[in-house]
């Protein structure tokens, strides 16, 4: 039998990028014969997101995409949460619908994982020698800074908390109680995880292609202060 990475997409207002995110994943090859596995959850657009994705399935019926819709904009993490319910695959990793992160880098992920080295592999935007695209000193220092006071009550020393890129193994992240309807969903899931026991967790460098606020950027100061909040919810009062 084979083994399956299920890809969990939340999308929210995506309509312009998501037949571009779902043409890079349908054309990356997984190593070891891996299948994959396509898990979208549509956050209540109020774009024509969920008609692009229908489209993009009628013309793809090889492809292996499942499809929710939220019938209100409940956020990403609430949107991510119905994708790791529904996904089947032993493995799962976040793609965001945007081209901010590329499919192709799905392998270098996956080989800590398949070497038997770990449980859990970050991909950080802030190590490696893979191109980054320059946009918002004040976002990089806010995420260093978010992943530095992380760091300091899970007692890992992460680059990247914030990233979109987690690979996990599906069994162990089903078994969190994740709470988190919105951006809060990163420092929760690093608080959670950190807690397992003999948890392997590894870090490799990604790519990354960030897009401005005209382009569909959606995360503000607003989540940053919010991260704060979770990190220490979930490290001090809710542990």
């Amino acid at each position: 039998m084979s083994v399956k990475l299920s890809i969990v997409i939340p999308a929210y207002n995506e309509e312009r990028t998501i037949h571009r995110i779902l043409d890079k994943v349908k054309a990356v090859q997984l190593i070891d014969g891996i299948e994959k596995e396509i898990i979208i959850t549509n956050d209540c657009s109020k774009d024509d997101t969920e008609g692009a994705i229908k489209r993009y399935m009628a013309a793809n019926p090889d492809l292996n995409i499942q499809y929710a819709a939220h019938e209100v904009n409940m956020g990403k993490g609430a949107a991510l949460h119905t994708g790791i319910r529904n996904a089947t695959g032993k493995y799962i990793i976040i793609q965001d619908a945007d081209l901010e992160y590329d499919p192709e880098e799905y392998n270098i992920l996956l080989r800590p994982i398949l070497s038997g080295f770990a449980d859990v592999v970050f991909g950080s935007r802030f190590m490696g020698g893979r191109p980054h695209r320059i946009l918002f000193f004040w976002h990089s220092i806010g995420n260093k800074f978010l992943t530095f006071i992380s760091n300091m009550f899970t007692n890992l020393n992460l680059t990247d908390m914030e990233t979109c890129y987690k690979l996990f193994d599906a069994q162990m992240l089903k078994g969190l109680d994740l709470k988190e309807r919105r951006f809060g969903f990163e420092p929760e899931v690093t608080a959670k995880i950190s807690r397992i026991p003999d948890i392997r967790i590894y870090e490799v460098g990604m790519s990354y292609y960030g897009r401005s606020y005209a382009e569909g950027k959606k995360i503000g100061w607003r989540d940053g202060f919010r991260a704060i909040y979770c990190i220490l919810k979930y490290n001090l009062w809710g542990k």
